[in-house]
């Protein structure tokens, strides 16, 4: 068994074609399919069902997957080792985020990071805070930004305070409420709300604020960005809690103070067992504008 093989048979799963699979491996079709065959002949097993109409994982390798990505994850990250060990930094750097995060200006950081690591491969997911820690904590994000609640910390990871802040009312330019300095729970506990799914993280601060002072809200509204709250709120479909940091990227809506507002705090995550050798010099690379990280990194 071979790594080329497990990586034609990773291709060939999330691709769904021997093609495209051969595509993205720079190999001809024939020499990948003969590869996967030898490997299915090894493992005594058929890994893929072929039609003329579609290709799919079988049972058998359905369970292969997994362990072939991980195989193939601890050869990328030996690589890497070795070539930390002689003073260069390769591999691979995934980091997660979500888009409200403005305690680090990440895309300046992954540019610096780029210029300093150019053999770094770099990747970013957009996802929620619950999501982003349990991929840091499975090793499928290497570091990620996120915003919890106050009563809420990560588990499984490694992880420093970045910031801590308030959540603003934000409302059409023409609501009633437009041009109050302050409003309180009570009053915006009548309005219809635009928020993120119920369950996640971000929506945990504002249910738990309403339910803390004896409050329901009408949430109408479920959405996964922050870009599309304001694009419902701008025309006056409902109302939303947004972070004060944010309120700069905000455009066609009005931010109000909450006198009883919820809060936040932002965090970045990494490993708490082995962080990469990419890893690593990223969040060094961090210290730079975070002082303080530099003590959390031991």
């Amino acid at each position: 068994m071979e790594l080329q093989q497990m990586r034609y048979v990773v291709a060939v799963a999330e691709t769904n074609s021997f093609t495209r699979a051969a595509e993205r491996c720079l190999v001809v079709q024939s020499a990948l399919s003969h590869q996967v065959a030898r490997l299915e002949k090894e493992l005594g097993a058929r890994l893929f069902e072929r039609t003329s109409r579609r290709v799919r994982l079988t049972p058998a390798g359905e369970a292969f997957l997994p362990a072939a990505r991980q195989c193939l994850d601890a050869a990328e990250r030996a690589a890497a080792e070795v070539a930390a060990a002689v003073g260069e930094v390769r591999g691979r750097l995934a980091i997660g985020l979500i888009p409200t995060v403005t305690a680090v200006d990440v895309p300046a950081a992954l540019r610096d990071f780029h210029e300093r690591y150019p053999q770094v491969r770099i990747s970013l997911r957009i996802g929620a805070s619950d999501e982003l820690i349990e991929q840091t904590a499975a090793g499928t994000a290497d570091v990620a930004f996120l915003g919890l609640p106050t009563t809420k910390q990560p588990r499984g990871v490694a992880a420093h305070e970045l910031a801590r802040g308030n959540l603003l009312a934000v409302v059409a330019p023409e609501h009633p409420l437009a041009g109050e300095p302050s409003v309180s729970l009570r009053r915006l506990s009548r309005e219809v709300f635009v928020d993120l799914p119920a369950g996640t993280a971000g929506r945990a601060q504002s249910d738990q604020a309403f339910a803390a002072a004896g409050l329901t809200r009408d949430v109408a509204y479920e959405v996964t960005s922050a870009d599309y709250v304001t694009r419902l709120v701008a025309p006056g479909l409902g109302v939303a809690l947004l972070p004060s940091a944010y309120a700069p990227h905000l455009s066609g809506v009005r931010t109000i103070e909450v006198t009883d507002a919820p809060a936040r705090v932002e965090y970045v995550i990494w490993s708490a067992t082995a962080p990469t050798p990419a890893a690593t010099a990223f969040l060094t690379l961090l210290t730079t504008t975070t002082p303080t990280l530099a003590a959390a990194l031991g």
